[in-house]
């Protein structure tokens, strides 16, 4: 092949031409170059093109090159421009250089190129053709475009993306760090990344430069940064080697992701999971308490004391949910109490005290307390009758206690039981359980119990 490159140039120059060996070295040169390499005539008639270049432009060998112009090797578009400013260029100015599209000639498609040409001159000066070499910028245009791409993504990212240097300087700042740090780039970057690292975390950089200097990565490293204001942020560090184009480790390249809401979600999600252990504990504590006191004369009635207690601690625990497990106001589980009995035309029911937030241990129990004591003024009290009347009433002590009243009236004669009730050791227990006391009295006009606990 280097023989017939090189007999096409002493043809096309004279056939007396010296094929010394400076000339066969040349044809050498050119035939294993990997650049486009051409010679056209003046009137654009094309003589030589290299391997290089006849693969680039789709043509099989050496003999379809002269059958083209130097015209036909660019893109449609391209081809005034080459006629009316490239060709004159080289005529005037000796030199031309600029972006262009070849043509395939077996497929059409069109490469951007980096297009030189000059003019060939003789032994005495005169321009008797036009030399070209073009570089195929196919992968340098895909390396950029990458390139772009990736700047696109970095500065784009919510992620804090940071470079600095083996001495911790910072050498690039994206957007992302400005958001979550606080730092402008400019304010940012030629300083140390100490600025976001907390002063008692100071030695966290120089044990993390220490490993990257060894070729190590740093992956999903929890610790906390401080931001510019000065407050403290918990983040999640990725941090990776950055090496140059002989392999070695030149700086270090570092992703922060704030997780500050997830990390206090998580420990709210801990906090809720044991609060829920706990809560569960006491519920069904209290639930076996209710089914160990509770006795019935036939089985239909002790399924119904048990139904009616469970459904007192379900009716307080709906209140919960409405205070997402903060506790119950006192009013809204009275009310709920004894709503079935507090028809308004009736005015049977009373219920009058301050604002009494209490939590979900001591509101369970109060529930079950108000529940018992209902369902016995309906059995033999002030509610088994059309005119009997309860009043309930509670107010804080001096001493922090709250101080809980109901008050029969209007119904038959209470008697003091000569043995103490299943309802009475329901209540005694619940309210023991807080702890608090619970006293009954028997008046003729009606019960009266006094509870008393820490509120």
């Amino acid at each position: 092949m280097i023989g017939d490159e090189l007999s096409l140039l002493v043809r096309e120059f004279g056939e007396g031409a010296p094929e010394n060996e400076l000339v066969r070295m040349l044809a050498s040169l050119v035939s294993a170059s990997h650049e486009f390499v051409g010679i056209a005539d003046l009137e654009g008639n094309v003589l030589f093109v290299n391997d290089a270049g006849r693969r680039l432009v789709g043509l099989r060998d050496l003999r379809a090159v002269l059958s083209t112009q130097i015209i036909d090797y660019f893109a449609a578009d391209d081809q005034p421009r080459v006629l009316q400013e490239v060709l004159p260029a080289v005529r005037q100015s000796g030199f031309w250089s600029g972006e262009l599209k070849f043509r395939n000639f077996a497929t059409g498609a069109l490469v951007p190129v980096l297009y030189n040409i000059y003019p060939v001159r003789d032994a005495s000066g005169a321009i008797v053709a036009y030399g070209t070499v073009t570089h195929d910028l196919t992968e340098t245009r895909l390396a950029d475009q990458q390139i772009r791409s990736l700047a696109l993504i970095v500065e784009s990212s919510d992620d804090a993306i940071v470079s600095k240097s083996l001495d911790g300087i910072i050498m690039s700042w994206n957007q992302g760090a400005q958001r979550i740090f606080g730092y402008t780039p400019e304010e940012a970057i030629g300083r140390s990344i100490t600025i976001v690292i907390p002063h008692d975390r100071q030695n966290e950089e120089i044990e993390i430069l220490n490993r990257i200097r060894r070729g190590e990565r740093i992956e999903h490293f929890e610790t906390v940064r401080q931001r510019k204001d000065g407050s403290l942020i918990v983040v999640s560090l990725t941090v990776s080697p950055v090496k140059n184009a002989d392999g070695r480790i030149i700086g270090a390249s570092k992703i922060a992701r704030d997780i500050t809401e997830q990390k206090r979600s998580r420990e709210q999600i801990t906090t809720l999971a044991r609060e829920a252990e706990h809560r569960s504990k006491n519920l069904l504590a209290s639930v076996l308490a209710i089914v160990n006191l509770s006795n019935a004369d036939t089985l239909a009635g002790l399924k119904r004391a048990i139904e009616g207690r469970i459904q007192a601690l379900a009716n307080v625990h709906s209140i919960f949910v409405a205070t997402r497990w903060v506790g119950a106001e006192l009013s809204a589980i009275a009310t709920q109490e004894l709503a079935p009995f507090a028809a308004a035309e009736q005015k049977r029911i009373g219920i009058d005290g301050p604002p009494t937030l209490l939590d979900p241990t001591t509101a369970q129990s109060v529930a079950v307390t108000l529940h018992e004591l209902a369902t016995n003024a309906v059995k033999y009290g002030s509610l088994s009758n059309s005119d009997g009347r309860v009043d309930l009433t509670w107010q804080h002590g001096s001493d922090g206690q709250l101080l809980l009243r109901w008050t029969e009236t209007g119904g038959p004669p209470a008697r003091k039981p000569t043995r103490k009730g299943f309802g009475s050791r329901v209540i005694e227990q619940m309210i023991g359980q807080l702890p608090g006391k619970a006293q009954f009295d028997w008046r003729p006009e009606g019960l009266v119990c006094e509870i008393s606990f820490r509120a």
